[in-house]
């Protein structure tokens, strides 16, 4: 890791800022470039690979911009704004915080073809859920039969960020609310959405509230025009799944299993 980072902040003239951190996939280091505070992001494994050349391809319209790029890792904007998705709706302003998601995922959306080379297909991005659904039942298999609907009938496809929701998209002060850390992915843009209704933060009321799922859906539906049924489907989809890869990690599931039914409820009464 360190070798990783010394070799990026010399190709980049790079001055650290604080220290660094990491995740499973990647490490992250907040550093100055050119007397301005920036975030460098250093991917270790595929799909973040594939969400670096997605941010790139974006070239900050609705994203954090990227300042420099390679196969391995971006250097990008740091938000400097003070505002939060997440305390937003702790405040009571969920709605509000719907919208600006809104408006976000629009913006990305607006990118038109050539797509960046290798995203990945909602199709094997869900196939873990089949094999979930015959060795759990229940839930899983509503949720895959819903799943598997929507994957043999995808519209309008676009490049997805695969992974919106209060925490990947931040207030950049003047550049507004922008989005970092996509997964990469190609297919219906109403997928987009998805996580959206488990967040923010899993098994909390919020995300678990049947008022709440509904009023997301009515705004979400709203003003990004997709039917308020396909915006359901896939977050019943994707709740199933997101459950199926904390499963596989010996992670608890608890706040999905209190969202899915809601969202089951509401896709079967939309």
């Amino acid at each position: 890791m360190n070798d990783l980072l010394s070799y990026y902040k010399r190709l980049w003239n790079l001055r650290d800022d604080v220290e660094s951190f990491s995740t499973l996939s990647s490490i992250l280091q907040p550093v100055t470039w050119k007397d301005s505070p920036a975030m460098l992001k250093i991917a270790l494994h595929h799909e973040e690979r594939l969400g670096n050349s997605l941010m790139h391809w974006w070239n900050g319209n609705g994203s954090a911009r990227v300042l420099m790029y390679d196969d391995q890792a971006i250097l990008m904007e740091h938000t400097m704004g003070t505002l939060s998705l997440v305390e937003m709706v702790k405040a009571g302003q969920d709605n509000e915080a719907s919208r600006i998601l809104c408006d976000a995922v629009a913006k990305l959306h607006d990118h038109r073809p050539p797509y960046p080379v290798g995203l990945v297909l909602l199709t094997e991005w869900f196939k873990k859920l089949e094999p979930a659904a015959a060795r759990f039942g229940g839930l899983f298999v509503e949720s895959n039969k819903i799943a598997n609907k929507l994957l043999a009938d995808q519209r309008d496809i676009v490049a997805l960020h695969g992974d919106i929701h209060h925490g990947n998209v931040l207030d950049f002060g003047g550049r507004g609310w922008l989005a970092i850390d996509p997964k990469g992915l190609i297919g219906d843009p109403a997928y987009e959405t998805a996580n959206v209704f488990i967040n923010p933060e899993r098994g909390d009321h919020i995300a678990a509230d049947p008022r709440r799922v509904a009023a997301r859906a009515d705004i979400l539906a709203e003003r990004l025009g997709y039917p308020r049924k396909r915006i359901l489907g896939w977050a019943a989809a994707h709740a199933a799944l997101s459950a199926c890869w904390d499963l596989a990690d010996g992670k608890p599931i608890t706040g999905q299993l209190a969202c899915l039914p809601h969202l089951l409820s509401a896709y079967d009464q939309a």
